[in-house]
């Protein structure tokens, strides 16, 4: 498996962070997505350079100070305001999205990483150094100053599917359901994976009753409860550990409330940040988050007991999360401009330059994923033994080969002649 990865490594092209969104955009035809605010298509000539240049300046956070060039009608200043004004916004970032995950799901390689069923949702953490009302303190992630959260989703072919900005003071679990039910992909997943301080027993509840298995990583598990519905069963050795009980009573009550609850959720109509705060309030549950709390207990129980038992259920969340943590890892890698600092001072303009940032990862994934998917085939033509379970090891969250220093040059591939040349060829067929 290592000479397999290293083989694979060595083959991928070695490129500039925007020669590469170039070719996604050239190969795809993302630059379609992006649609005037007034509805019509762009008239631009080399349109797709200039939203290459802008997109480069958000996600990088450098500004367009290194992007822009006076002596090329694309990449003025002039051009590139017009661009971030009329056609980069919420709707198109994420239309766009919706093609690459699209686009990168009917690669032969992508099967054998996951059906797309399974997500992810964790918060990457930015300092927000100017006055926005949409930020706050959090000593942990932002010191003495204040800060943003962006929540986002990612599958488990490695694609982020949604995320959304939340004040740096908030728990994340608050914001989970609102992220799913606002995704770029038609495809939901069924599975939902959090790491510990993302779950409660009413978040257990609406995730259930709103079609999803919530499944959050729980390292306290000594001190976690089991619940039971029958206090007359016999549960051998789990008897000791189960003596709650579950109010099927409270659940009957308001039954017809949670499936209004419910279908509230999914269209969209209320946000679940504010259903959970008033199921709550000061700290008190109501009635009707007693009743989520119990149900959600039933779905924590089962939760817990699969996961205790099944070893291949605890690698399937640990798997997800460190595809969460690698593709943060990119994130910072590519937003190292000002720090890693968010500059924006109103809530609308950092969720743009985080989507910004969410659409330049999903196009480094989908590039990576389309050479991988070309170097396995290569190899294999060639004699090595290249089999599902190599491939599903392998991970197209790789930077090592990507340039996303120094100065900006806008070239772009030959697309006549296929795919780029590899970095180093794969020896003959013998060597194996």
């Amino acid at each position: 498996m290592k000479e397999f990865r290293a083989l694979i490594e060595a083959m991928l092209p070695r490129l500039d962070f925007p020669e590469l969104l170039l070719e996604v955009f050239d190969r795809t035809g993302l630059p379609a997505d992006f649609t005037h605010i007034s509805g019509a298509d762009s008239p631009m000539e080399d349109f797709a350079t200039s939203l290459c240049g802008l997109i480069v300046a958000e996600a990088c956070n450098v500004g367009l100070v290194p992007i822009e060039k006076p002596n090329v009608p694309a990449l003025t200043r002039a051009r590139l305001l017009q661009v971030d004004q009329g056609y980069l916004r919420a709707e198109t970032i994420s239309a766009a999205n919706a093609r690459l995950i699209s686009a990168q799901a009917g690669l032969d390689i992508v099967k054998t990483w996951g059906g797309g069923q399974i997500a992810s949702a964790d918060g990457l953490r930015f300092v927000v150094p100017v006055q926005n009302l949409h930020t706050g303190h959090n000593p942990t992630y932002f010191g003495r100053q204040r800060g943003a959260t962006w929540l986002n989703v990612v599958n488990d072919q490695v694609m982020g599917i949604g995320g959304l900005v939340v004040p740096g003071t908030l728990r994340d679990s608050l914001f989970i359901l609102d992220a799913i039910h606002n995704l770029d992909s038609d495809n939901r997943p069924e599975t939902v994976i959090t790491d510990t301080a993302s779950y409660s027993d009413i978040v257990f509840g609406l995730f259930a009753i709103c079609g999803y298995q919530f499944s959050p990583r729980i390292a306290d598990l000594g001190d976690t409860r089991l619940w039971r519905t029958n206090t007359r069963a016999v549960y051998g050795p789990l008897d000791h550990m189960s003596r709650h009980t579950i109010r099927l009573d409270r659940i009957r009550a308001h039954w017809g409330d949670m499936l209004r609850v419910a279908g509230s959720l999914t269209m969209g109509t209320f946000r679940a940040y504010d259903l959970i705060r008033m199921l709550s309030a000061d700290g008190r549950t109501t009635g009707l988050g007693d009743a989520f709390a119990h149900y959600g207990r039933i779905f924590k129980t089962l939760h817990l007991l699969q996961f205790i038992s099944d070893s291949g259920y605890r690698r399937m969340i640990g798997t997800q999360l460190n595809v969460q943590e690698g593709r943060h890892r990119l994130a910072r890698k590519i937003c190292f401009g000002n720090r890693g600092q968010l500059r924006q001072r109103y809530r609308e303009g950092m969720e743009n330059q985080l989507g910004t940032l969410g659409l330049a990862l999903n196009a480094v994934v989908w590039w990576n994923t389309l050479y991988l998917d070309a170097a396995v085939k290569q190899l294999r033509e060639q004699g090595f033994p290249a089999t599902e379970d190599m491939c599903a090891r392998l991970s197209p969250i790789r930077y090592d080969h990507i340039n996303f220093l120094g100065r900006y040059a806008f070239t772009r591939a030959d697309l006549t002649t296929g795919l780029r040349p590899f970095h180093e060829q794969a020896a003959n067929a013998e060597r194996y």
